[in-house]
């Protein structure tokens, strides 16, 4: 049976349907106790489904027989005003009290529609509190995630990495590759292509760091348009190869508006009595270095320039 997220009253409604006789009942049990009232009334008994399906039949005197539960529907077995099966009885001796078969059948019937609403709502009661608990579940967990992750760009948010850096330093773990990655022009999307654009090119980026990074790398947001990369136990050379990769993946990107490029800073933590706060201040300053080499190579403004161009071509 499948529950939507639907208000509880709502389901106790609807979730009936659901449900068929052996879902409410032990068959074997409520056809003993037919089978002694049968016994004791001098009666013969038929139960079907909702369908008109056999459930059970005690005696010859329905042997052969269809019941058309629409014309013909019998005592209707009912759970939630929903019906969920039909009883038939045929009496076989004339000179039996007839008032006290039928109010002792329908006695019985009673008695299984209540059985029947308590199993049903327990049921229904256990499943509902068990989707409570699970949804809970669900947002404990993303109250956590977000407590550790950027929400625009899924990488680690400046608070969580400022703790993961302060982690690697107490466990004096070295080399460690320091990679500070900039947005270059930012600005100029933000001013051309508004936030929507401009929050696009950071979710990019970020996407790209994800990208080329190994599962070992921690990868955080630190500012508006600045990342900070933490390569623990770097190999010769290794942080400068994932920031080669980095930048020629922004330069190859194909957009119809944006031109990611990002200038990067490398150093490494060498000395377990550095920090890694100071070393990413450290990639920072060769950040910027590599901002005015990046800027000023050839062909760098073109390519930030042609989307703007062909917007305004588009527009004549």
């Amino acid at each position: 049976m499948g529950y939507d997220s639907i208000p509880y009253e709502k389901r106790i409604k609807e979730n009936i349907r659901n449900y068929s006789l052996s879902n409410l009942y032990s068959m074997e049990i409520v056809k003993k106790y037919f089978y002694n009232l049968s016994k004791v009334l001098e009666i013969n008994i038929l139960l079907t489904d909702r369908h008109g399906e056999k459930e059970m039949s005690i005696g010859d005197s329905f042997l052969g027989y269809h019941p058309d539960v629409v014309a013909q529907p019998g005592r209707k077995l009912r759970i939630r005003n929903h019906t969920i099966g039909h009883l038939y009885i045929k009496e076989l001796g004339a000179d039996k009290d007839k008032q006290l078969i039928d109010e002792m059948v329908d006695s019985t019937m009673a008695l299984l529609e209540k059985l029947g609403e308590e199993v049903y709502l327990r049921r229904e009661d256990s499943i509902y509190l068990e989707e409570l608990e699970k949804e809970l579940e669900d947002k404990r967990h993303k109250i956590s995630q977000n407590e550790k992750e950027d929400v625009l760009t899924g990488v680690y948010n400046k608070i969580y990495f400022e703790e993961k850096m302060k982690l690697i330093d107490r466990s004096e773990v070295i080399p460690v590759g320091v990679v500070d990655v900039n947005i270059n022009d930012w600005k100029y999307a933000n001013d051309h292509f508004g936030d929507d654009g401009s929050d696009r090119l950071i979710r990019i980026v970020a996407d790209i760091l994800k990208e080329m990074a190994q599962p070992d790398y921690v990868i955080g947001r630190t500012d508006g348009d600045v990342f900070g990369v933490l390569i623990p136990i770097a190999k010769d050379g290794e942080a400068e190869e994932f920031a080669a990769k980095v930048q020629e993946r922004c330069n190859t990107y194909e957009d119809a508006e944006l031109a990611p490029s990002v200038a990067v800073g490398v150093v490494y933590k060498t000395n377990i009595e550095e920090t890694l706060e100071e070393r990413l201040s450290d990639a920072e300053y060769e950040m910027f270095n590599n901002k005015f080499e990046v800027k000023n190579a050839p062909g760098y403004r073109e390519r930030l320039e042609k989307a703007l161009k062909g917007e305004r071509s588009s527009s004549r």
